[in-house]
């Protein structure tokens, strides 16, 4: 059995020009989350796939293995889903088995390696097919605007708001990493399927870098919760 890791990181964002590439407490984005699966003990191997040269080569020197991918599944309007399956059509090519597919997003680099050895450790005791992390929001009320300009309460009844303590568990995905077999990517087409399970963070594990704004924020959540693993550069 095999359990591997594969960080897409495309070279071009649209929100943050170069982001995978920027420094983040101290050291490139990529390099957190390649850091994070080099330290799992339950990962074997990590790989980085990206269009952009300096990537691989900063994710080369972070200890991961590069795979090249085409230009045409490296644009803003290409799937994760795309990429991934081009990495193990990669992977099967250099006859590296895979077992379970861990995929960490770089711009969710709030985590610790104890995410991805645990979440593979349920995945196994749970014989899932698909895992997605998440956070647990018991009191989060959501709306979404309608066609004709009205609002709708899209998760709880605001006409008889319930107390906290009444409402059931639900979770927000929180896009820090998923868990897959190989089998459930190239039959459903999808990340998740089959038997799905949860692998349940902290709150503040949930934020990812999307705009300007998010990298101050994510920093000063780093520095807070993980601060041994910070530069003060």
């Amino acid at each position: 059995m095999s359990n591997v890791a594969v960080i897409l990181a495309r070279g071009g964002s649209q929100g943050i020009p170069g982001k995978n590439l920027k420094d983040f407490c101290g050291k490139p984005l990529v390099a957190w989350t390649i850091e994070h699966a080099r330290d799992a003990a339950r990962i074997d191997s990590v790989w980085v796939s990206s269009d952009d040269p300096e990537i691989l080569s900063v994710g080369e020197s972070y200890g991961a293995s590069s795979i090249e991918r085409p230009v045409d599944i490296a644009d803003s309007a290409a799937s994760s889903e795309s990429g991934w399956l081009h990495a193990l059509d990669i992977l099967a090519g250099r006859g590296v088995e895979v077992t379970r597919m861990v995929a960490p997003q770089c711009t969710s680099p709030v985590r610790t390696a104890a995410d991805f050895d645990g979440a593979l450790e349920l995945f196994e005791a749970e014989k899932l097919d698909s895992l997605f992390s998440a956070t647990s929001i018991p009191d989060f009320n959501i709306w979404r605007p309608q066609a004709d300009g009205s609002l709708d309460s899209y998760t709880y009844d605001y006409k008889r708001r319930e107390r906290r303590q009444e409402k059931g568990e639900q979770f927000l995905e929180n896009g820090s990493f998923w868990i897959f077999t190989p089998d459930v990517l190239r039959h459903s087409g999808n990340r998740m399927d089959g038997k799905i399970g949860i692998w349940r963070q902290e709150f503040w594990k949930s934020f990812q870098i999307d705009e300007p704004e998010d990298m101050q924020f994510c920093e000063v959540l780093m520095r807070a919760y993980l601060p041994e693993g910070t530069s003060t550069s």
